[in-house]
């Protein structure tokens, strides 16, 4: 049976990055099904499962990486947002952390120094600020 199933595979996209990730949010949609009694929640869960299984079996490669490809991007892009958030909340308690109004660039200034000329490394334009 396992040979009969590995030759039926062959040729097929199978399981990547976000087929895993759909597979996780249909069970928390099952989850929230159970919860919450709403019927619009199985209707997601069934469309999620059913596009997971196509593609599966999917032997359009291209296509499919793709759209896995897609998805990788947004994830890392969701991934170091959240891990620059985290890091700017730690460093919260002994920086400031300002904006370069010309550039965008973030600068970081110790507490406690008062009323300070900062100047930005990449545009080196001066601006006055509080620590």
């Amino acid at each position: 049976m396992r040979e009969k199933l590995m030759r039926f595979m062959q040729g097929r996209y199978g399981v990547d990055e976000l087929s895993r990730f759909l597979s996780i949010a249909s069970l928390v949609l099952i989850v929230l099904e159970l919860l919450t009694r709403r019927a619009i929640f199985g209707a997601l869960v069934w469309a999620i499962f059913i596009y997971i299984y196509f593609r599966m079996f999917s032997k359009n490669y291209m296509k499919r990486q793709q759209e896995n490809q897609k998805f990788l991007t947004a994830r890392y892009k969701w991934k170091t947002k959240w891990y620059n958030f985290k890091k700017d909340m730690r460093q919260r308690k002994d920086y400031h952390i300002y904006k370069c109004p010309q550039c965008g660039q973030k600068i970081r200034i110790p507490r406690g120094k008062g009323k300070i000329a900062i100047r930005c490394p990449k545009c080196y334009i001066e601006f006055v600020k509080r620590s």
